[in-house]
């Protein structure tokens, strides 16, 4: 483990196009996990319960406590507009560079011509599909002589003598910060579910699954094994989604043999709160559950 731990610390996993992760330090890994959770029940748990079994178990049933017994500390860069999403997790402990005491980073986040994204139509915080490469080539010219200008203005009134801290308050959102991040591993677990999930901001997302696969998958093999399982690439149902599944079996039965069953029949055993409803949300999710479970067509 030791050797693990050299090997990755310090080690930058680049993000975006300037961005990066990087292990400052780890206390804990799996066995700290197991430990935690064994001394509430006494010594005589591990004849009845490997390293594996116990931790599934505890991730399982959403035994959150021994997984905040290991800690991760990471240096990131990251770009400002992202960084506010990150920093809405307020479970862990932060110190970022300061652009009051220090020039701020000479590096912004540009965007390829081919990563240009529509509004989403169905949701208001998403992304759709990705513009015309022409299109994007123009926006991305645009993006780079911006960022250009912000930066010269910037420099400017530095050289003038306009005190950083008030020079630095036309900088974009595109500018890269960084910052020192240490957080249990039990929250850190709860961002990554969150901030790699398809609905999260594809640059956040990066940053999410940068962690997870190159940072955390290698030093806790088993936690990690146990939340992909069990949140990252599982399924909750809900009540209205357990009540749709069972009167769908059912109306299953009733079809002729061979029979699939399609979206009027979902609509017709939909639950009864979502019946008016012209659009909603939590009726599309579950459409998709079932679509997933290969219970309706996609």
């Amino acid at each position: 483990m030791a050797e693990l731990i050299d090997e990755l610390r310090w080690k930058k996993f680049p993000v975006l196009n300037d961005g990066f992760v990087c292990l400052v330090d780890v206390m804990g890994d799996d066995g700290s996990v197991v430990q935690a959770a064994r001394v509430s029940y006494g010594a005589g748990t591990r004849q009845v319960s490997d390293d594996r079994t116990l931790i599934r178990y505890l991730m399982r049933h959403r035994h959150s406590t021994p997984f905040e017994m290991a800690e991760i500390k990471f240096l990131v860069r990251v770009p400002m507009d992202c960084w506010r999403q990150w920093i809405r997790h307020r479970t862990a402990n932060v110190n970022e560079y300061s652009t009051r005491y220090s020039v701020a980073i000479e590096a912004m986040q540009a965007t390829e011509p081919t990563e240009w994204r529509t509004q989403a139509e169905s949701n208001r915080q998403g992304s759709g599909s990705p513009l015309p490469e022409d299109v994007g080539r123009q926006l991305s010219e645009d993006e780079v002589a911006f960022q250009r200008a912000a930066r010269d203005l910037y420099e400017h009134r530095l050289s003038v003598g306009v005190a950083r801290e008030q020079a630095r308050k036309d900088l974009p959102l595109c500018t890269y910060t960084e910052a020192y991040w240490k957080i249990d591993l039990h929250n850190l677990l709860h961002f990554l579910a969150l901030r790699m999930d398809s609905h999260a901001q594809a640059e956040i997302r990066d940053y999410a699954t940068t962690i997870g696969e190159q940072i955390v998958r290698p030093l806790f093999p088993l936690v990690w094994e146990a939340f992909c399982d069990y949140r990252a690439e599982g399924m909750t149902l809900t009540r209205l989604d357990i009540g749709v599944i069972q009167r769908l079996q059912q109306r299953i039965l009733q079809l002729p043999a061979g029979a699939k069953p399609g979206d009027d029949d979902f609509l017709a055993v939909q639950d009864e709160a979502w019946r008016p409803l012209t659009r909603s949300r939590e009726r599309d999710e579950c459409r998709q559950k079932l679509q997933r479970l290969g219970i309706l067509p996609l």
